[in-house]
């Protein structure tokens, strides 16, 4: 069961995010990317008061997605990119992105802290962060 409100234009547009922000890093890679976008819609906390739908946390202005300015987002969406879309849409949650709501790539390693959300871990190139319990509860809740 959805842990948030998708068609399947949401679920297009998502497959066709974690394509583009981590193609490279694999199926898991790309569901850790999943895992912050379901998150920044879930939490409704910090930078995402008021995110509630796929669109507006896909192109959210500032603190968006690269991928969404660079271009390399306009690709199609494929059917194993949907496939890992719908899991993080239903509800499963992976480490180190399982409360993440940021995630970036650095030159070095990754920095304890970003922007003052402690880091909760790495996958291959992307560094994940994510808020205090007591600033974004909803992001913390099982479902």
């Amino acid at each position: 069961m959805a842990v948030i409100k998708v068609n399947n234009k949401d679920i297009s547009l998502l497959a066709r995010l974690i394509r583009a922000e981590a193609e490279g890093e694999g199926d898991q890679g790309m569901l850790l990317v999943g895992n912050v976008g379901v998150n920044r819609i879930r939490g409704n906390c910090l930078d995402f008061k008021n995110i509630r739908t796929m669109q507006q946390m896909v192109f959210q202005r500032p603190g968006g997605f690269e991928a969404t300015i660079k271009g390399y987002f306009y690709q199609g969406a494929r059917e194993n990119e949907k496939r890992l879309a719908r899991r993080v849409i239903n509800g499963q949650r992976f480490r180190p992105a399982r409360n993440a709501l940021w995630f970036f790539d650095p030159s070095g390693a990754c920095p304890p802290t970003w922007y003052n959300q402690a880091h909760s871990g790495s996958f291959k190139a992307h560094c994940f962060y994510q808020p205090k319990q007591s600033d974004c509860p909803s992001v913390y809740n099982t479902f």
